[in-house]
């Protein structure tokens, strides 16, 4: 060790104090120092805790002087898990660590909160990458022995100290998904968009996740009082029902109202109510102006149709504003030239930022669809934060009226009634709402109009062997063994369970293993290539196989089979490098014992023979049954599309599906056309039974059914009612099939929330209008504390040059210097060197896009990578690639340090916008 090493320890020492707990690293030092001192470090964490601990060991550790103590401390850190401190003094820069200080404080300053509302056990399995093993035992074992909250306190300490950058992130996104409304309080990336513009290159553009607003036939009769189409439909013949009048009242007296009725109930004439109202009943000399947020662009459409149609005679202007007509016509001057403006969200999220519209002053009402999304960093919850910022701010300037609607206010993580009480009086405190409006007077009249499905649920059994399973798991072990070997430093990730195999435990496992290949340093930078080429290849191949185990649990194994003979069908064409083909005739090798096995009647599917007696029991039963089928992901969708098509019992249904528009890995979703077809199929009998994924339980009106089925399918309360809500016909029904008992306990406790939430509802309802509206206030005054606590200092941009390297192969890309913005969130890149790199191949579903056509797709050039880089387009008179910065590894120059960016917002770089000054004639088309 030199000189120089020994004094920047040192200089970093108190680093390692805050960090570090040496007992979990002496195993690894036992070489460098004797029994007793190891025992004196041990007994210092005992009486006096690990940062004196940590002071006795830096104080031995730098009295030693034998040869490779240094690398031999370096290598110990790493051993133990403590990632963050070994790069950290590896390369002696502390930047990343001491980013995480603020949240640290902030994490000191919640406490008290969060040690008595989390419950450690059920959120430390998404904690586990940012802690060290040992510390996620005591925390187990604190628990155990000492109860929840001894473990919440010592979780929160190994936090204060962990070492991993991303801890903050991993820990809001436990905490969402365990639905604690703790994450409302731990906001890690202030000001920016939950929900952004998809970027061009992820080749599909289409937003990952849209639901569709397909009005059916009962509201229209609901709002026209006979049964006219949607486009005869005008506000001459529209005739409120008495519980419509009821749930209109409080916001047509001016109150800031949520809205909570059942779906169907007919929320959007409600809405058209109230504006109507609202606008003319202005007082006399001032003119109002009406926002209507809808939070995806297919509700969006059916809505402006809607507006427009119902208020065309009353002389009232009505505009719509998305994403797509931005462009077009300046949002500042539509919502000026016009009284009523339907949006998406983003929009007004970005005009206040960059200051198009000075305020929310400008509106006199806003009407939130799907209100009980104001939360989290939702652009719903942007919104009010602006809102509530003037509000609380003392500003003079008037401040629109805000109506909520919804089928389900939820409770997020509440256990008692006064929990769920608090939940509900928190998304009032988000909106500003004084009144929860639900039909109380006229609750007979509703439930003409709306009936509840009864819910059945069903445990069904598994396979009792599962040969099919027994082969793959056994393939995936040989690649994990291949990593192994390949990697010493990866072994310890590939320590699988059997158990595992087969799980979103495991694909999660293995996605982590995949990103930490893709950044893996060695001095020889061909050997890097090599190893991280193949680890990028073996955690591939286990995702794929991972997927078809899954298929198989809820399928049949026949549609698990080709899916795996789909996917080495399509290696075959691409890069197909020796690894490859290895791993393809390790496949090949078992493909006939699997095959053999597929055809086995005795493998059948026992799930699918109970959902085949439902079917069969309900349409014996009644004929004329449509049906929904919820199942949890597309290639389920597909295949038992495929079993129903194939099975003779079956023979009387006529199955159509229904899938996001989003991409997935390999596979992308149904375009907005095609969305269309099948729910016209479905509301014209040409379709009997629907599959469909989530895409359909929330926003979507689909035409009347009376059977739904969950398969395996479970969520939120929210999610619940709204699925549930799918079955609109009189005597309907709802079975959830399952052969998990967790998932059926799962549904109960939601149907129990479900109870929770009408009852806290009714008893907030009662509240004394003061107290209801004091208690709103003391929340809006916590939560902008806690906003304004928040670390506001932006990101200054690194203008040091670096290289994107290929995230397989890791061969020079480009250089960031040479990286281009076009339109905000494009990027492409310039100079000729970067067209000598890729290779291209016409695209397989060219398209145009917000002034974009695509026309290819890139790839690298060498002929045993070919990893996807992104696309090739025609932009105004130029060619160009855009390319997706997931598809890179950054690297820095000078160190070497290696960084790996799913969006590209991610990446503070300087950022240079795209001039047509510096693109050659042979860039135009």
């Amino acid at each position: 060790m030199t000189t120089e090493q020994r004094q920047n320890l040192l200089t970093f020492r108190d680093y390692v104090r805050k960090i570090l707990d040496p007992t979990h690293i002496l195993c690894y030092m036992a070489p460098w120092f004797r029994e007793d001192k190891m025992q004196y470090i041990q007994a210092e964490k005992n009486n006096r805790g690990p940062m004196e601990a940590a002071s006795l060991f830096l104080q031995f550790l730098l009295e030693l002087q034998e040869e490779g103590w240094f690398r031999g401390f370096l290598d110990a850190l790493n051993q133990a898990g403590y990632s963050g401190l070994y790069e950290a003094i590896e390369n002696w820069d502390f930047n990343k660590i001491e980013k995480l200080e603020m949240y640290r404080t902030l994490l000191r300053r919640l406490q008290p909160e969060f040690k008595n509302r989390i419950v450690p056990l059920e959120i430390l399995p998404e904690l586990a990458e940012c802690l060290i093993s040992q510390e996620c035992e005591e925390i187990r074992q604190i628990c155990y022995n000492k109860g929840m909250i001894a473990g919440s306190e010592k979780l929160i300490e190994c936090l204060l100290k962990s070492d991993k950058e991303n801890w903050p992130k991993v820990l809001k996104l436990a905490l969402e998904k365990e639905q604690n409304n703790l994450s409302e309080m731990w906001l890690v990336e202030k000001g920016e968009k939950d929900i952004e513009n998809k970027d061009l290159e992820d080749d599909e553009m289409e937003t990952s996740e849209i639901h569709i607003f397909f009005q059916e036939d009962p509201e229209y009769q609901n709002l026209s009082q006979n049964s006219q189409a949607p486009s005869e439909m005008s506000r001459t013949n529209l005739k409120p029902r008495n519980y419509q009048l009821e749930l209109a009242l409080p916001a047509k007296e001016g109150k800031n109202t949520i809205i909570c009725a059942p779906t169907g109930c007919g929320k959007t004439l409600v809405s058209l109510l109230i504006c109507e109202h609202h606008l003319k009943n202005f007082p006399q000399g001032r003119k109002g102006k009406v926002a209507f947020f809808a939070n995806h662009v297919p509700v969006y459409e059916q809505q402006k149709s809607v507006f427009l149609r119902y208020f065309e005679r009353l002389g009232y202007s009505v505009a719509g504003i998305s994403g797509a007509t931005t462009e077009n016509v300046p949002v500042e001057q539509t919502i000026k030239n016009n009284d009523i403006i339907i949006l998406t969200p983003q929009i007004i999220v970005n005009n206040l930022k960059n200051g198009t519209i000075p305020s929310l002053s400008v509106f006199t009402l806003m009407i939130f669809d799907e209100c009980h999304n104001t939360n989290k960093h939702h652009p719903y919850n942007m919104i009010m934060f602006n809102y509530l910022d003037q509000k609380l701010g003392g500003s003079s300037d008037p401040l629109p009226q805000v109506v909520g609607l919804t089928a389900s206010v939820g409770v997020g993580d509440a256990k008692t009634t006064d929990e769920a009480m608090l939940y509900i009086c928190k998304l009032c405190a988000s909106l500003d709402a004084t009144v929860i409006a639900t039909v109380r007077d006229n609750l007979e009249e509703l439930e003409q109009v709306v009936y509840k499905p009864q819910k059945f649920s069903r445990k069904v059994e598994s396979r009792t062997t599962n040969k099919f399973k027994f082969i793959v798991s056994q393939l995936m072990r040989d690649i994990e063994s291949l990593a192994r070997n390949i990697c010493a430093e990866f072994g310890n990730l590939f320590q699988t369970q059997n158990g595992d195999f087969g799980t979103q435990k495991y694909e999660q496992r293995i996605v982590g293993v995949h990103k930490a290949g893709m950044v893996l340093r060695l001095p020889d930078k061909e050997e890097e290539s090599r190893i991280c080429k193949a680890l990028f290849l073996y955690t591939s191949y286990l995702r794929k196989y991972n997927d078809s185990l899954i298929i198989s649990e809820d399928a049949q194994m026949k549609d698990a089979l080709n899916y795996l003979k789909d996917f080495f069908n399509n290696v075959r064409t691409a890069g197909f490098d020796e690894t490859e083909q290895d791993l393809t005739r390790r496949f090949e090798e078992k493909l006939e014992e699997l095959e053999s096995v597929c055809r086995d009647p005795s493998n059948e599917n026992p799930k699918l023979n109970d959902l085949c007696l439902i079917l069969q029991e309900e349409y014996h039963l009644y004929p004329e049954t449509r049906t929904i089928l919820f199942v949890k992901t597309r290639a389920l969708v597909d295949a038992l599309k495929k079993w129903i098509k194939e099975n003779a019992a079956l023979n009387f249904l006529k199955p159509g599906v229904l899938t996001g528009r989003g991409r997935t890995n390999q596979n992308t979703g149904m375009t907005l056309p095609a969305q269309k077809c099948a729910l016209d199929a479905f509301r014209e009998d040409k379709d009997n039974i629907l599959i469909v994924t989530s895409v359909a339980d929330e926003g979507i009106d689909i035409a009347q059914c009376n059977l739904v089925i969950l398969y395996e399918y479970v969520g939120n309360v929210i999610k619940m009612i709204q699925t549930r809500g799918r079955g609109r016909a009189r005597g309907s029904k709802c079975y959830l099939l399952t052969s998990n008992a967790d998932v059926i306990e799962k549904e109960n406790i939601n149907m129990y929330k479900e109870e929770m939430m009408n009852d806290s509802i009714s008893r907030l309802q009662t509240w004394d209008k003061t107290e209801f509206e004091k208690k709103v206030h003391s929340i809006q005054i916590h939560d902008k504390f806690i906003r304004d606590s928040q670390p506001k200092s932006k990101p200054v941009p690194d203008k040091k040059n670096k290289n994107l390297l290929c995230g397989k192969c890791k061969t020079l890309a480009c250089y960031t210097a040479d990286v281009r913005v076009v339109e905000t969130c494009h990027y492409t890149v310039v100079g000729d060197d970067f067209k000598e790199r890729f290779v291209s191949k016409p695209h397989p579903r060219p398209k145009s896009y917000g002034g974009f056509e695509k026309k290819a797709k890139i790839f690298c050039a060498k002929e045993n990578c070919r990893h996807d880089w992104g696309i090739h387009v025609k932009y105004k008179e130029f060619e160009i690639p855009v390319i997706k910065i997931e598809s890179f590894v950054v690297e820095d120059i000078a160190t070497g340090v290696q960084t790996r960016y799913s969006k590209w917002k991610d990446f503070h770089f300087e950022k240079i916008q795209f001039d047509a000054a510096e693109y050659p004639n042979d860039f135009r088309a």
